[in-house]
């Protein structure tokens, strides 16, 4: 059982029963009618905040029986937004590459635009960032096509609103636009957070995965990471999909 203070009061939760960061935001939700994109949630002495991964299993957030989450309320939506250019991304002054078994595993930079995930995604599995807006309509049909799992609970808004923002070429694309394709793709997608070494896996579901793609994530950009013989390969040498076992 883990405990939750939240505006309303005091409550609690059964841990057993909870088996995804989602089981965990929609037990939340009836308890305090806050929606799955707005909630803050903390944990720990001292406090920190917990990264919210819908797809992601329960233990991803490193809590246990007999803790305690803080839970308050996000001020403005932040899943999808219709925004401005994000910052430049700081250029690496590392390699932009590394030696695997006589291969080399290449830092793939996309263009530091609002589209970074879609262009990546793009080169992973269509070999080309200039299918980034096709990514956006896949994403918009999948979540057509399941309204039970991708509801305004979870969007943080009707479905069809968030359709219509995320094909904006101006939208970026986060946790929920990796399940998606994911599962369009029958592949796990391995999102690497450079700045705290965290991996969050997005597996295809129902689809039993067999290969797996790496995306590297700064905080707010995206790029891809694909294996060649030798750092200046032509593109048409890289591998972009892995056995699961690989990596």
């Amino acid at each position: 059982m883990i405990r939750l203070r939240h505006p309303k009061g005091v409550s609690t939760i059964q841990l057993d029963s909870v088996k995804t960061v989602n089981d965990l935001q929609q037990n939340i939700y009836t308890t305090t009618q806050i929606l799955p994109s707005r909630q803050i949630l903390k944990s720990g002495y001292p406090l920190r905040p917990l990264t919210l991964v819908p797809e992601l299993p329960i233990d991803s957030l490193d809590i246990k029986h007999g803790d305690q989450i803080i839970v308050s309320e996000l001020t403005t939506h932040e899943i999808v937004r219709d925004s401005p250019r994000p910052p430049p991304v700081t250029p690496s002054t590392h390699p932009y590459y590394i030696d695997v078994d006589g291969s080399v595993l290449v830092h793939r930079i996309v263009p530091d635009d609002n589209s970074c995930l879609f262009s990546s995604v793009a080169l992973i599995f269509e070999q080309s960032i200039q299918k980034a807006s096709q990514m956006r309509k896949i994403v918009a049909e999948g979540i057509q096509r399941d309204p039970e799992t991708y509801n305004e609970a979870i969007l943080g808004m009707p479905p069809s609103q968030y359709i219509a923002t995320i094909t904006k070429p101006t939208s970026w694309g986060g946790a929920i636009e990796l399940g998606v394709l994911a599962a369009h793709y029958s592949a796990e997608i391995a999102s690497i957070d450079v700045e705290t070494g965290r991996i969050d896996r997005f597996s295809p579901g129902a689809n039993p995965e067999r290969m797996r793609c790496l995306l590297i994530y700064s905080g707010i950009h995206y790029d891809a990471a694909s294996l060649a013989p030798m750092p200046d390969a032509p593109d048409e040498w890289h591998q972009t999909l892995f056995p699961v076992v690989c990596f």
